[in-house]
């Protein structure tokens, strides 16, 4: 027998209810076969899907994930979420470049132009400035890390010249307070084929840490400090291109394929600034983090000298991820496991840092503050072997351990108590206490723009130290005093 709707549906102010017929009762189910319960069998109201709230306004911007030259990541969509005004431009970062800023924001909010145009380098720059100084202020518990000019209520921002002028160089002033990438044409190429700084993740961020670091430390940029706090501020720097490209999902995935895991395997990741070193005729890049030289290799100059802690901090975070990716293998990717392990020894670094001393600093004092501070944080008792035993090797600290499992190959990299001696070890000694590398005057000849700046090479540290602004008459202090002296007669 066919039921029809219509015959079974009546109208009952407005609302359509269907009545069950008696012939038919029995074959509903035995919970609906109640007096009563028959009548009627309503439709819920139809409820609106909750919106969640939206977040705080953020940006699209189109960035050059590593250099224009390492093609496998090429441009690609980044998103900042802080507000960011026409300039580009927010609380802490301005940009300027004639006849392009300030670059408008489009229809979408956006700041995504055409690669290679003055817009997008403005854009592009803005935003590595602002994933920097993001990633150190994540450390820094959320909180702003400020200029070495923000003191007093001062709330001026850095500027950055995505297009400061010719040259193969770039560089962090803390007089200018800002932040300049220059532009030149390689030796042998046609005028047509610029290359710009300003392009480079590696180069942008290492800047940017130049100038994080000096707001961390201002005594540190003293030209009157050891070789081995000036090759802190470079290596630095270095280690924030390598840690900035591992926050980043989409950059450590590809790394992590592209190396089957193996942080020594030949890759974008260790090789800083790929398109500038080889325009200045270097097989590879500027510098490179997976290095094996120790101190007696390199002299005085800060750039240099710098690669020897750069290489040791390197080979730490190769150990631990192999640790911890044995350990967590079956739980986590492998691409998660080395974003972890990467923020939490960038987070580890930053701390050894901040405790370190505020001038002269070597780098046994920052391993020190890092073997104690992993120590507090209840890390495995092997991240500080590991630690130990990459800066003894390098002839950074007198090795507290013995180095016979690690020299011969057959240290034991998954067992978490791992020490070589049963002794956890925090505080150790420089390798060589009267090497020069500690006691020298700075070589700066060979650094980035920033070591070579005349105010950090003639103000003294004591003055860089008190932060402030800094004017030109900072830098001209001797020569003025003298003519006060010699037109007062």
């Amino acid at each position: 027998m066919t039921i029809h709707p219509e015959e079974v549906q009546i109208q009952n102010g407005g609302r359509r209810d269907m009545e069950v017929p008696a012939s038919l009762m029995g074959r509903m189910a035995p919970p609906l076969r109640i007096e009563g319960a028959v009548q009627a069998v309503r439709r819920p109201a139809a409820r609106p899907v909750p919106i969640p709230v939206p977040l705080a306004t953020g940006h699209r911007f189109l960035i050059y994930k590593q250099d224009p030259s390492v093609t496998g990541l090429g441009v690609r969509p980044v998103f900042v979420p802080t507000v960011v005004l026409n300039g580009p431009a927010d609380a802490r970062v301005q940009t300027e470049l004639q006849g392009a800023t300030p670059v408008a924001r489009n229809a979408n909010g956006d700041f995504v132009f055409t690669p290679n145009t003055p817009q997008f380098d403005c854009a592009h720059t803005f935003a590595v400035v602002r994933q920097t100084i993001a990633m150190y202020e994540r450390h820094n518990g959320g909180n702003p890390i400020p200029f070495a000019w923000n003191v007093g209520g001062n709330t001026d921002r850095i500027t950055v010249f995505p297009h400061a002028g010719e040259g193969a160089n770039a560089f962090y002033s803390r007089t200018a307070k800002a932040l300049k990438f220059l532009f030149f044409t390689p030796q042998g190429q046609p005028p047509s084929n610029v290359l710009y700084t300003c392009r480079s993740l590696d180069i942008v961020s290492h800047e940017t840490g130049h100038s994080v670091l000096d707001g961390l430390k201002p005594g540190w940029l003293a030209a009157g400090n050891p070789p081995q706090t000036g090759g802190l501020h470079e290596s630095f720097g270095d280690l924030t291109a390598i840690f900035l490209a591992l926050s980043q999902p989409d950059q450590a995935e590809a790394f992590v394929a592209l190396t089957k895991a193996n942080l020594h395997d030949k890759s974008f990741l260790p090789e800083l600034a790929e398109e500038f070193g080889k325009a200045l005729g270097m097989p590879a890049g500027l510098r490179n983090a997976d290095n094996d030289l120790k101190l007696s290799q390199v002299g005085n100059e800060v750039h240099a000298i710098s690669q020897v802690f750069t290489g040791a901090i390197y080979d730490v975070l190769a150990d631990v991820y192999l640790f911890e990716a044995a350990r967590q293998r079956r739980t986590k990717d492998a691409t998660i496991v080395l974003i972890e392990v990467a923020q939490q020894l960038c987070k580890l670094l930053f701390d050894a840092i901040v405790a370190a001393p505020a001038a002269g600093a070597g780098y046994v004092d920052v391993a020190n503050k890092m073997l104690q501070i992993s120590a507090s944080r209840g890390d495995p008792a092997i991240y500080r072997t590991f630690i130990r035993n990459r800066f003894a090797v390098r002839e950074i600290i007198a090795a507290a351990t013995p180095l016979r499992d690690l020299m011969s190959g057959v240290m034991r990299m998954t067992d978490a108590d791992y020490t070589g001696d049963g002794r956890d070890v925090t505080e150790v000694e420089p390798h060589d206490e009267h090497s020069a590398s500690l006691r020298a005057e700075q070589d700066r000849s060979l650094c980035c723009g920033t070591m070579q700046m005349p105010e950090y090479q003639v103000v003294d540290r004591e003055k860089l130290a008190k932060r402030g602004s800094l004017e030109d008459d900072d830098i001209l202090r001797d020569e003025l005093d003298e003519l006060r002296r010699a037109f007062s007669k």
